[in-house]
């Protein structure tokens, strides 16, 4: 999806300023495995997730996520976490930079089937934990898949 229009709007004040921005994850299981997606603008594995935008139940914006990126409506359970740091801060090659604060919600899907977002997402797959240490992958999802598996 392009840029939400909120923070388009943030844009055009700050230009390519690090902006704070509240996100959600959806950590996607089925038994003992998780659903990750290789993206498109980094060629790296991930979890699903996305921005909030403004007025947006968090829940509610994952579910949005979710079905934007995958075409599935997800089951939402139990909050795994909340995030953010370093390791959630990103320059988009427009040079734009962000910091991320997402809160991590366990899911799970009706089944594993899932209609690819093309535009977002390059693949997903389902991986155990310790296969997921041996792919490209943005490592802060170590933390966050760690945390659900306890």
């Amino acid at each position: 999806m392009p840029i939400s229009p909120y923070v388009a709007s943030l844009r055009k004040r700050v230009g390519p300023d690090l902006l704070l921005l509240p996100a959600v994850t959806a950590v996607i299981r089925s038994g003992p495995r998780f659903l990750l997606a290789r993206q498109r603008d980094s060629g790296l594995w991930s979890l699903i997730g996305g921005g909030i935008e403004p007025g947006e139940e968090p829940s509610a914006a994952l579910m949005r996520e979710v079905v934007e990126e995958l075409g599935v409506t997800p089951v939402v359970g139990r909050i795994v976490g909340a995030y953010g740091g370093e390791a959630l801060e990103a320059v988009y090659p427009n040079g734009d930079r962000v910091s991320y604060v997402t809160v991590a919600y366990e899911c799970t899907l009706p089944d594993d089937r899932v209609n690819l977002d093309g535009d977002e997402l390059l693949e997903v797959a389902w991986f155990v934990a310790s296969a997921i240490s041996a792919l490209p992958r943005h490592e802060w999802i170590d933390r966050v898949i760690d945390d659900c598996s306890r």
